[in-house]
């Protein structure tokens, strides 16, 4: 896996190797960064459900401020720190890794370590996806913010704008607007 635009096009993406992730494919990146190019420079992001962080180094290398990065596997955090590493100070200082699952968010201990954003990519697992868990994420999204949704199946978010909804393969790329 590669970046695919920006500062650090083409920088190789490390992948924590485990079942538990399903990296998105590059078309499917590609065509979501097209529809939300826009709106990200300079913009604070999540990536939720991170495991390779290949969303958020994406956003990074076009030109989002500061990403912070939530899984709740160990190794794909460790991996996650190695490919900001990889990338350099910069990408390193503008970047937070917490190893925490979303459930936890609820938890105002550790609501307060996460920051308000004004992007937030959900891409949770597909085998046991929870979209009441995917809820949990909105509080930390700002008014006015866009809430980006991979998931196996088309959903909607009460209290959310669909801007854009797209197939893919076993997916389905959702752009929300709070």
């Amino acid at each position: 896996m590669r970046i695919i635009s920006g500062i650090y096009k083409n920088k190789e993406i490390l992948t924590p190797g485990t079942t538990k992730t399903h990296p998105m494919g590059s078309r499917e990146k590609l065509a979501l960064f097209n529809m939300i190019m826009p709106f990200l420079p300079s913009k604070t992001v999540l990536d939720a459900f991170s495991g390779s962080g290949a969303l958020g180094l994406e956003a990074l290398s076009r030109g989002a401020s500061n990403v912070v990065f939530i899984d709740s596997d160990s190794k794909s955090c460790e991996i996650i720190k190695k490919n900001l590493k990889n990338l350099g100070e910069n990408a390193e200082n503008n970047a937070k890794v917490y190893k925490l699952p979303v459930k936890k968010l609820e938890n105002p201990e550790n609501s307060r370590k996460i920051p308000k954003v004004d992007i937030i990519f959900a891409d949770p697992p597909y085998d046991n996806f929870d979209l009441e868990e995917v809820k949990i994420l909105l509080n930390f999204l700002k008014k006015g913010g866009i809430f980006v949704l991979s998931s196996p199946k088309p959903v909607e978010i009460e209290g959310l704008t669909l801007l854009k909804s797209r197939k893919y393969a076993g997916c389905y790329i959702s752009i929300f607007v709070i």
